[in-house]
């Protein structure tokens, strides 16, 4: 009987030091996640960067016949953020792509070094009749919420234009212009490239 309850407390005094050990092994990996720094994110600078982009903006949209001449220039670029997928399907002709969410100040400099270049921007938002290549970005409200009056029922458009713009403009990217139309994609001005173009 001796050598049994011998046996029970090594038993138990197993468990208990197992236990401590989880428990304590718990303690400091929550530790470490207490002491992990702060994220890279910084919603003032973001809004700093919509408001002292604002007007600049508001100065640089342009229509279709602008956007197509202004493409002609010297040191200028028709730059396409969306997805690979969609870029690869069609996009406007010689226009160069990284897609929005690879943007590094490295990766920028590696496809535009010089920041005083001309870059000329567009999204899924510019253009229609093409679903599939270009579909808006828009937030629609529920259908169920027959109450709200028809004002508050608009569309909130989320754009790739917008980050796009205040990206570059936060890299130190000052010369861009957006493309300010909603464009059919039959328009005969416009030429695309890609594998869907025929």
């Amino acid at each position: 009987m001796k050598i049994t309850t011998l046996i029970a407390l090594v038993g138990c005094c197993f468990i208990t030091n197992n236990v401590i050990s989880q428990v304590s092994n718990k303690s400091k990996k929550m530790a470490n996640k207490e002491n992990y720094p702060k994220a890279l994110v910084d919603y003032d600078d973001f809004k700093n960067l919509v408001v002292n982009l604002e007007k600049n903006r508001a100065e640089r949209l342009v229509s279709l016949d602008v956007f197509l001449e202004m493409a002609k220039g010297e040191n200028t670029v028709i730059l396409d953020t969306r997805s690979d997928f969609r870029f690869n399907r069609k996009h406007l002709k010689g226009a160069i792509h990284l897609d929005f969410t690879d943007f590094t100040q490295e990766n920028l400099l590696k496809l535009i070094p010089d920041t005083n270049t001309k870059i000329l921007i567009y999204c899924n938002n510019n253009f229609n009749g093409d679903p599939i290549d270009f579909a808006s970005k828009m937030a629609k409200p529920a259908a169920s919420l027959e109450t709200q009056i028809l004002s508050n029922r608009k569309p909130v458009m989320l754009a790739l234009n917008i980050p796009t713009h205040i990206n570059l403009y936060g890299y130190g990217y000052k010369n861009i212009y957006e493309l300010d139309e909603l464009v059919n994609v039959n328009d005969p001005r416009v030429k695309f490239e890609g594998t869907e173009v025929k």
